[in-house]
């Protein structure tokens, strides 16, 4: 009787690790760097509109373009500074990171898994304190902040996607199966939810522009 061949474990390119780190699919490469400088760019913006603010009470910034979508009226509230220093530095800090991260993954660098843990833990962190803002400015503060908004709309898929990148080389994994298969729809059911909420809250002011 013939005995059989071994089966020999999956390579880099089957379980999606690398030797000294993880191949990144370029779609998600280019994802991260987009996300990371659109993030910066508003972060830097409102970090300019705060300045402003400070050297002049009477300035009226350039996201105030209603009662509702309205940044002068989110910035000057306790929760745009919950550190004690206004929420957008933390923002120039975190997307400086993922647009490093980005640029690294485009050209083909493999950052090892642990980085993109940490990348992950941190992503999700910012996730957390995002929904505490929009509980804030939804339920508390009663207006939005479009350039805020940015920045909301691009960690959610951000922290899908790096959630993903990290959890891609455990292939036989359920969970890693189930969020890569799904992210999208996951992102999707996602903003949803945070269309509703925002829609419901204001439908007074949205009635009336119908």
């Amino acid at each position: 009787m013939a005995t059989p061949a071994p089966v020999e474990p999956a390579g880099p390119a089957e379980s999606g690790a690398a030797p000294g780190g993880v191949a990144v699919r370029a779609a998600s490469a280019w994802w991260v760097l987009i996300a990371g400088v659109v993030g910066l760019i508003s972060s830097v913006t409102l970090t300019i509109e705060k300045i402003e603010i400070l050297v002049n009470p009477a300035y009226v910034p350039s996201c105030s373009i209603n009662p509702v979508l309205s940044c002068g009226s989110v910035m000057i509230t306790p929760q745009a500074s919950a550190f004690g220093f206004p929420n957008p530095l933390m923002g120039i800090a975190g997307f400086s990171v993922v647009v490093v991260t980005g640029v690294l993954a485009v050209a083909k660098v493999r950052l090892p898994r642990w980085y993109w843990a940490g990348l992950t833990i941190g992503t999700a962190l910012a996730a957390v304190f995002i929904h505490w803002l929009i509980f804030q400015t939804l339920y508390r503060i009663g207006a939005l902040c479009p350039y805020c908004m940015v920045v909301w709309s691009v960690t959610i898929p951000l922290l899908v996607v790096v959630s993903s990148i990290a959890l891609r080389p455990l292939g036989g994994n359920a969970v890693a199966r189930v969020l890569y298969t799904w992210r999208w729809s996951l992102v999707a059911l996602w903003f949803t939810a945070i269309i509703l909420l925002i829609l419901v809250r204001f439908w007074n002011y949205w009635s009336t522009l119908i």
